[in-house]
């Protein structure tokens, strides 16, 4: 007689397992998509109903800490408790140390104590537990750190999903005065010098739902069709055509991304709905509610650069990661920021293959764009042809990069690195050393030296101007 059994890879509640069987989808994700959805549910009533006008700060803050913990309970049990012992030993340091030395101390022990977890997690409880992971929250929380940041960390918009966001925009959203830096801020809408906070728009969140929608449907009805395992198939690799097992590529690694598509889409509405992720007007007025928006959908699938795509996806994180160590770091900021980047997602061997393969396509594409994209700026039809080659050329690199990223483990992803004789990397390699570029100290110097000349040359420019006006109209 058939009994019923709880899979394993969920520490959170069972409740939902008649429901996980049905659909035939692991638990610990019906888990982590349900409270989604309620989550969505219940931001519209906080906005509605602990509107900053309606209740104060101290009540939004204890609302939305209590509900984020419960979810979180929900998803991961009692693995819940490591989000209360890592915000508990940075806010330790943060009293403890000065401030010159807090985000050192705090980075480190934040980072110290995920990695720890998910070095359990992989090697002690069960590696290849990748779908709901209780470390996934607990790499949101990573300095800066200030009073009230229980709320910052565990709120129920965030907890789950993210995205990381500042400090400052959440407080100035839960105490409702978003008097922000914008960026890239147009003037409209300005009122007693403060930007005015616009309420969401039903249509912005209507539209990154459908998007959720659609995202998930492409997702269970494609991926698969094109299991990414495929390209590691021992028969595959022996019958089809190198052209072939290029498209296989591009296509098996394309439907692996709208699961984040839906995860991060739908963490934007979440905030969105709950009144956070105003970031000003546009140049025609409309409001924007893109502030901690995670992706650009359409810039990364049309990427025509590896920096392209890397700037779009995973947008906050990026933010996050060339605040504190790209700009920051003396020597080599590319290398540190990947290996950081590693350290950070987790403890699969995959992971810094991923990453390390990402430096030196970085390196290429760097020196690539330097000095081959000038020659092709001189007319659209050029233009054109340099951005199809590229695209082309982006997205194998992509593909190519984040292989081990899915695959996880070293043999697998040696054996796909082996059946394309690790021709990308050698040939990122030979690009990298053979065109140059200059540093980045140089360019930041060129950089500046010409906005302090820009002014000059602008002055010369209207002065030599004036003199042919006035000798043009003495010889008339």
């Amino acid at each position: 007689m058939a009994t019923e059994t709880v899979s394993p890879a969920c520490t959170g509640s069972s409740l939902l397992q008649p429901i996980s069987e049905i659909i035939n989808l692991p638990l610990d994700q019906v888990n982590f998509v349900v409270c989604q959805l309620f989550a969505l549910l219940t931001a519209f009533g906080f906005r509605l109903y602990l509107h900053p006008s309606k209740t104060s700060p101290f009540v939004r803050h204890v609302v939305a800490t209590l509900l984020g913990f419960y979810f979180a309970l929900f998803c991961f049990g009692w693995y819940a408790l490591h989000f209360l012992v890592q915000s508990g030993l940075t806010y330790g340091i943060m009293i403890l140390t000065g401030v010159e030395h807090m985000h050192k101390y705090c980075l480190v022990v934040a980072l110290g104590y995920l990695s720890f977890c998910q070095i359990t997690r992989v090697y002690v409880f069960d590696y290849g537990m990748y779908s709901a992971d209780f470390t996934g929250p607990m790499m949101l929380f990573f300095p800066p750190f200030k009073p009230d940041y229980f709320s910052y960390n565990c709120n129920f918009m965030g907890i789950l999903a993210g995205p990381t966001c500042s400090y400052n925009d959440y407080i100035a959203f839960i105490e409702g005065t978003p008097c922000r830096r914008h960026r890239d801020q147009q003037t409209n809408g300005k009122a007693n010098g403060r930007h005015k906070q616009a309420d969401p728009s039903p249509n912005v969140i209507v539209r990154k739902l459908a998007t959720c929608f659609f995202s998930l449907m492409v997702f269970l009805s494609v991926c698969k069709v094109f299991p990414v395992e495929r390209n590691i198939d021992d028969d595959f690799i022996a019958t089809t055509p190198f052209y072939a097992q290029v498209v296989y590529l591009y296509l098996s690694m394309l439907t692996t991304r709208p699961k984040y598509y839906f995860v991060w889409t739908l963490a934007d509405a979440i905030n969105n709905a709950a009144g956070f992720g105003f970031n000003g007007y546009t140049s025609d007025g409309s409001p924007r509610w893109d502030l901690i928006s995670n992706l650009r959908i359409t810039d990364i699938e049309f990427a025509t650069s590896f920096k392209m795509f890397l700037d779009n996806w995973n947008i906050q994180t990026a933010h996050w990661l060339k605040r504190v160590c790209y700009e920051r770091c003396p020597y080599n900021p590319t290398a540190a920021t990947f290996i950081l980047s590693a350290m950070w997602h987790g403890a699969y061997p995959g992971y810094y293959l991923t990453f390390l393969t990402g430096i030196v396509v970085t390196l290429a594409a760097r020196a690539m764009r330097h000095n081959v994209r000038p020659h092709f700026l001189g007319s659209p039809s050029h233009k054109l042809v340099y951005d199809v080659i590229t695209w082309a050329g982006t997205q194998i690199a992509i593909c190519y990069t984040v292989v081990p990223f899915v695959l996880l483990s070293v043999g697998p992803s040696m054996k796909f690195y082996r059946s394309w004789y690790f021709s990308v990397h050698i040939g990122c390699v030979l690009l990298a050393v053979a065109l140059p570029v200059k540093p980045r100290h140089l360019r930041l110097k060129e950089q500046q030296k010409g906005l302090h000349l820009a002014p000059i040359l602008s002055h010369l420019d209207s002065t030599s101007t004036d003199s042919n006006c006035n000798q043009k109209t003495k010889a008339t």
